[in-house]
């Protein structure tokens, strides 16, 4: 298989995969709604976000406005970086890392664009409609990221002497995330970890 092939694949598995388990999770639980998979380890928690991977985010429409632009922005040049590195023939490593943060930054971006106008708004009380007659909660550019895996690796409470979060509630890990942030991180540690074989052989 060609590496142009398999960056395709890589892309169009991630992508598949992220918005079918979106649009279940959406579909199926209310806001807040949770499913127990590993006991207490692991479970599938529906919170929505406006913002980057992990739950952070802009404030404000305008905020949100720029993230998404510049989301689309983002991925259209990594994506045309990634072209150039096929055609250059460059290393299967290197084209896998790239092809795993184009589809994980893709996958947030079709939330952040069009779920907002093919679903109905999920509450606390209510699960989403798709495709319902009355239209979505948001126009174009303004949906919501769908989060849904939530690890609780290490639960405590902070030591008394500790300054600042004394006594508080300690958890690990707190961020609810979702497929797409997987593969960008995913393929931002590979990156990181594989800099030297990827590029300095490259240059050499």
């Amino acid at each position: 298989m060609t590496k142009g092939r398999w960056a395709i694949a890589t892309i169009l598995l991630v992508l598949i995969a992220d918005q079918i388990i979106k649009i279940w999770i959406k579909t199926t639980l209310p806001l807040g709604g949770e499913i127990p998979v590993l006991g207490n380890w692991f479970a599938l928690h529906f919170v929505e976000n406006n913002g980057m991977a992990f739950g952070l985010e802009f404030e404000g429409t305008t905020g949100k406005l720029i993230l998404t632009l510049f989301r689309i922005i983002a991925v259209g040049a990594i994506g045309y970086y990634l072209y150039k590195q096929i055609k250059n023939n460059a290393g299967i490593g290197l084209i896998i890392s790239l092809s795993l943060v184009v589809a994980g930054a893709f996958g947030n971006i079709i939330d952040s664009v069009f779920y907002g106008m093919i679903f109905t708004d999920s509450t606390y009380n209510q699960v989403a409609v798709m495709f319902h007659e009355s239209g979505g909660y948001a126009p174009i550019l303004f949906g919501k990221v769908v989060d849904m895996f939530h690890f609780r690796l290490l639960e405590g409470v902070y030591p008394s002497w500790m300054p600042f979060v004394g006594g508080e509630d300690f958890l690990f890990f707190r961020p609810v995330f979702n497929m797409a942030d997987s593969a960008i991180t995913s393929g931002v540690v590979l990156l990181i970890l594989f800099q030297k074989k990827f590029f300095y052989s490259k240059k050499n």
